[in-house]
């Protein structure tokens, strides 16, 4: 399909770039790998008249990755391949290598996996398709087809990168026109597919920060689709704990993919620290976090099937991080 007409403005600096989006505040994108974005310009998806190229910044720290610190606009594949993180972090490299396809993650970026559109088969379909059926409120009508309401757009969160990066304790920092700030991501989404998160108009994502404590974690992030080389996630799991003298130490769980947002069930697992952790008390946590989830009507998998595979994909990942040495 040909892209939708619209102008492109190439800013060097990240105070450049903001000074594109106060100038154009209501009808812009920004765009970097554009490989979620341009797909969803071409089935004219809310497309906007403006696009702010941020892949032309100059600054290299946008682009940097440490054991504490990921640039924003760090390619998957740079994230995947990178040999600090492997040592370190293995969790982070490993879940990149689930997104997409390699051709993909060589253009997409972090923050674009982060900021990744939510999804909905009422929604990520051709022009001609959604016209025949009348639209939802995520493209400008009155209601949501998942949910039948008009106050809450349910399409679903699809980013990956989320999954193992709120276990870890990460936090993102935006820049905007109004200064920066840190949000922790496991605060950074919003119950609502289209707002989608708590970032401003014109904020842009510049780096992730990692406690020092998260490489002291073993972490994993396990992915439900129905292709591998291609498809968004229909589900993930992710999770992050540590074991003291074959107790449960600390433990952070997300369940990616089945809602409009990441969900977290730290406090699940709570009465689980301090206590043996094996085979037994993984089943249980596992079933009793399954049970908790709900996933949505809107991806082709269904959500009996989504839901069932919570419980069995959390409990290989804690089998294995719990015994793992």
């Amino acid at each position: 399909m040909i892209l939708p007409g619209f102008e492109l403005h190439r800013p060097r600096t990240v105070k450049e770039a903001l000074g594109f989006a106060k100038a154009h505040l209501n009808d812009f994108d920004y765009v970097s790998g554009g490989t979620d974005l341009l797909q969803n310009y071409k089935n004219r998806l809310n497309a906007r008249g403006h696009l702010i190229s941020l892949s032309g910044l100059e600054d290299k720290a946008l682009r940097e990755v440490s054991a504490t610190r990921l640039g924003a606009l760090a390619t998957l594949m740079e994230i995947e391949e990178n040999g600090i993180l492997k040592k370190a972090l293995p969790a982070i490299p490993a879940a990149a290598t689930v997104i997409a396809s390699p051709l993909i993650r060589q253009s997409a970026t972090l923050a674009g996996n982060l900021l990744v559109e939510t999804r909905c088969f009422w929604f990520n379909q051709s022009e001609f398709w959604r016209d025949a059926k009348g639209g939802c409120m995520k493209e400008g009508r009155e209601s949501c087809l998942v949910v039948p309401q008009e106050s809450t757009c349910y399409a679903t969160y699809s980013g990956d990168m989320a999954g193992v990066l709120i276990p870890l304790g990460a936090s993102v920092h935006l820049e905007g026109l109004e200064g920066g700030r840190d949000v922790p991501l496991k605060d950074f989404f919003q119950h609502d597919g289209i707002r989608k998160n708590v970032t401003q108009k014109g904020e842009i994502i510049t780096h992730v920060s990692l406690p020092e404590s998260a490489s002291k974690m073993k972490a994993g992030y396990r992915k439900l689709r129905i292709r591998d080389t291609f498809d968004y996630p229909s589900m993930g799991v992710g999770a992050a704990l540590r074991m003291e003298k074959g107790k449960l130490a600390e433990i952070h769980l997300c369940v990616n993919a089945v809602a409009t947002t990441p969900l977290g069930f730290d406090a699940l697992a709570a009465p689980y620290v301090g206590k043996p952790f094996g085979e037994a008390e993984i089943e249980a946590l596992s079933d009793e976090v399954m049970a908790a989830c709900q996933p949505y009507k809107n991806v082709p998998l269904s959500p009996t099937y989504r839901r069932a595979m919570i419980g069995v994909f959390l409990k290989r990942l804690l089998m294995e991080l719990a015994v793992s040495k």
